[in-house]
């Protein structure tokens, strides 16, 4: 804690919430609507998310939305070139099954059945499948039991589709708030189940880059943030779909349905399987008070000296932003420890 730090923290009203802060500010209900929405995904209602979020909006509005042409895997792709160059090996397709501790120290890990030995290692995987999966209950940092408390962020249920020809009457972004806030907000955090009439947001990255989409052709995303912990079948997953593409006619007055050339869904089950993901989230441990900065799990595991955490689950928190930060600051706890040793 710095002078400045706390200083910075009261200007940011980090003990009110981010209800009240922009209902100091705003009156008009499509507003307050507009500037709640992003805090959706951070895991509270905005009237128990701390005011210090509103920092989002301001990112938003004032810095601007920006997308890396290709889509946002060529961030992945610059990052890989980057780290070969450096003289890094990446291997994929690989699964680890597990850490091998000795003492206080990670000797290795087993990678597909193999043993490969590490100075030191940086879990940027699920920190609860690294904790609870690839650790010896006697090297674990938390129990069980913690990992039932934590308020998680949502989940999502995700669509993927080509559409034949082009898509009027919507932009690169859009968000569908024909429907209430609240009463999705309280589906996803008071008692959680499958909201009816969800807002949606759609993204069509083809309306700004025609290297995702072929001619004639767009590319098209919809989400539904959801509680996590949910179990869903196709049926279920379709007839979201259909009430999407039905909102997305009344507005534009296109119907996508018969159009779709490519199909993909995507939710908690894949989210589980593909990553890992406590819960089947999406967005990491909820934004609260409780759950923020200092309160979060630790990046240095507290049972074994040379094990470091990456990622959502840890400081700053989720998004790719913050995720990449996460990382930074594990290669200076790295670096910290090698000097000490």
């Amino acid at each position: 804690m710095s002078p400045k730090l706390l200083k910075g923290a009261m200007r940011l009203r980090l003990f009110s919430s981010l209800s009240s802060h922009v209902r100091k500010y705003f009156t008009d209900p499509r507003i307050i609507q507009l500037l709640e929405f992003p805090v959706l995904f951070l895991g509270a209602k905005p009237e128990k998310t701390p005011a210090m979020y509103s920092l989002m909006n301001y990112a938003d509005i004032a810095l601007g939305t920006w997308y890396p042409l290709g889509g946002m895997s060529k961030i992945a792709e610059a990052m890989t070139q980057l780290a070969i160059e450096k003289g890094v090996t990446i291997e994929t397709e690989s699964i680890v099954d597990g850490i091998d501790v000795t003492g206080s120290l990670a000797k290795s890990i087993v990678v597909n059945g193999e043993t490969k030995s590490f100075d030191a290692i940086v879990a940027a995987a699920d920190y609860h499948h690294v904790e609870q999966n690839l650790l010896k209950p006697e090297y674990r940092s938390y129990s069980p039991d913690y990992w039932d408390k934590r308020t998680m962020s949502p989940s999502s249920l995700l669509y993927y589709l080509g559409i034949k020809g082009k898509v009027s009457g919507l932009l690169h972004h859009n968000l569908f708030f024909d429907s209430s806030f609240k009463e999705h907000a309280k589906a996803i955090y008071d008692q959680p189940h499958w909201p009816q009439n969800p807002l949606f947001y759609t993204c069509i990255t083809s309306k700004s880059d025609d290297s995702v989409a072929p001619n004639g052709f767009e590319n098209v995303f919809i989400l539904i943030p959801v509680a996590p912990g949910l179990k869903s079948d196709e049926s279920m997953r379709e007839s979201y779909l259909q009430e999407c593409l039905q909102r997305i006619k009344k507005k534009t007055g296109e119907d996508l349905t018969e159009r779709i050339v490519f199909k993909k869904s995507y939710a908690h089950e894949e989210f589980i399987k593909d990553y890992n993901a406590f819960k089947g989230n999406a967005y990491g441990l909820a934004n609260t008070l409780r759950q923020t900065a200092v309160l979060k799990p630790r990046m240095k595991s507290s049972k074994v000296e040379n094990l470091f955490f990456a990622g959502q689950l840890t400081v700053p928190g989720p998004g790719v932003p913050p995720s990449l930060i996460s990382g930074c600051i594990a290669s200076e706890q790295l670096h910290k420890y090698f000097n000490k040793n």
